[in-house]
């Protein structure tokens, strides 16, 4: 699988490398990295139009508030591990876990450690939603018994719902490496409980949970609100990341139309995450 990596330098940067982050995410776009002077932004060529990015975002340069230079280049699935092994740095939150990849050193690793290796996934300039995800979880008083990890990635969320206690779970994404990243990454950390599949929200007819993650972009947590809603216990919980502070008023509002309301809204450098209860 090819990627577009994107890099665009703004000046001034702020507040309008926010606002092209926003844009790209509609567009296609899976990952973002900050840099000084713009961002670097990673969607799958597939995926992406690049005439409708040109023409539809601040890359058209129209505006006279913002001087915009960008290229791009396209990165072969050969080269993608890499990449990650470039840029990829650990997550920790606070002094409760610690995300690593094998590569890292470990011995300043507080808490509970996770151990994870990226293979093709991306995604480190979504750390801040890692963050925030696995902080909610590690704020629970405890943890469901029956966990649905959506979009799952590197298998990071489910993993940590299984070392705190969770008794099944079910880690489903649509890229097929990530599954099969999800079932090394248990096995390396010893999990025994998270089944992986490959597959979309259509995998969710007849189930049930008592706590779903999802740690995806906006439009794909709106279009999959309906079955989150139907698959969640009464009294169970939603944990939604994966977009901007700005977008919080819209998701929050098109769950509540399906019975979820919000118990908890978290944010950390521009991105948010959204705890909801099933009513």
């Amino acid at each position: 699988m090819d990627y577009l990596e994107l890099t665009v330098d703004l000046t001034p940067r702020n507040p309008w490398a926010e606002i092209l982050v926003a844009q790209l995410a509609d567009m296609g776009f899976e990952s973002f990295v900050d840099t000084e002077s713009g961002i670097q932004a990673y969607g799958q060529v597939a995926l992406v139009d690049v005439k409708q990015m040109e023409q539809e975002t601040l890359l058209n340069r129209e505006l006279e508030d913002v001087s915009v230079e960008f290229s791009s280049k396209i990165i072969e699935q050969q080269n993608w591990n890499a990449l990650w092994e470039a840029d990829f740095q650990p997550v920790e939150v606070e002094d409760k876990m610690t995300i690593l990849a094998p590569f890292h050193d470990k011995s300043n690793a507080t808490g509970l450690l996770i151990e994870i290796q990226p293979q093709m996934s991306f995604g480190t300039g979504h750390h801040q939603t890692t963050w925030m995800m696995s902080k909610a979880l590690l704020d629970l008083e405890k943890i469901p018994s029956r966990v649905l990890d959506m979009g799952t990635g590197t298998g990071v969320l489910a993993i940590l719902a299984e070392k705190l206690g969770a008794q099944t779970i079910l880690a489903i994404d649509i890229e097929d490496w990530s599954v099969e990243n999800t079932k090394e990454n248990a096995v390396r950390n010893q999990c025994t409980k998270i089944e992986a599949l490959h597959g979309d929200v259509d995998l969710l007819v007849g189930q049930t949970f008592d706590l779903i993650l999802a740690n995806i972009n906006k439009n794909i947590l709106k279009s999959h609100m309906a079955q989150y809603a139907t698959c969640i216990e009464t009294g169970g919980i939603l944990m939604l990341s994966g977009f901007f502070e700005t977008d919080t008023t819209e998701l929050i509002d098109v769950a509540a139309q399906f019975g979820l309301e919000l118990s908890q809204l978290m944010t950390k450098e521009t991105w948010a995450a959204l705890i909801l209860t099933k009513k």
